[in-house]
């Protein structure tokens, strides 16, 4: 009897799909690892760690609104990547990336560019020309992606105050959807 070598699993493609309810706990997984890898060193220990749980728990109710946009993606039916946009509360008219969050164990993977590329596509179908986000300004990773992405610092700034009293400075991107 010859044996054969088994075929590895052959990769299939980033997936993305609308997030239903079901999800909101795979979007915790996922906002939680990037939020720890990303965020976490610009705070002290102890306030980083309720932060981190705190973003395993957030997305179950949000999942459920109806109005907001939320997309994950995944690779082999593994989430790593999800989008959370709604209406621009400050820019009428246009549409704005709440939440743009990757899995570390995703970076490289394709995850993030396709997601990206299919929120965009979605706002778009759904009558909106134009996108903007904020990101902190101290986070280089995330703001290669966005530049990467096609979008372009507007030179509005503002501090955000994650709820430890030191604000930290953002940067807001935009661009056509």
């Amino acid at each position: 009897m010859t044996l054969r070598p088994t075929q590895p699993d052959v990769p299939r493609a980033v997936e993305v799909r609308r997030a239903t309810p079901t999800d909101g706990e795979a979007i915790g997984i996922v906002h939680a690892a990037s939020w720890e890898a990303a965020y976490a060193p610009l705070f002290t220990p102890d306030f980083a760690t309720g932060e981190i749980a705190a973003r395993l728990t957030r997305w179950h109710n949000r999942v459920s609104d109806e109005t907001a946009l939320i997309l994950l993606a995944t690779l082999n039916s593994r989430p790593l990547a999800f989008s959370w946009s709604t209406p621009s509360t400050e820019r009428p008219g246009q549409a704005e990336i709440l939440s743009f969050y990757a899995h570390p164990e995703g970076w490289g993977t394709g995850a993030a560019p396709r997601l990206m590329t299919e929120t965009l596509g979605a706002l778009r179908s759904t009558g909106f020309s134009r996108v903007h986000l904020w990101t902190l300004r101290d986070t280089p990773q995330s703001r290669r992606f966005y530049t990467k992405s096609g979008f372009t610092e507007t030179g509005a700034t503002r501090p955000r105050d994650f709820g430890d009293g030191t604000p930290l400075p953002q940067v807001e991107y935009d661009r056509p959807c």
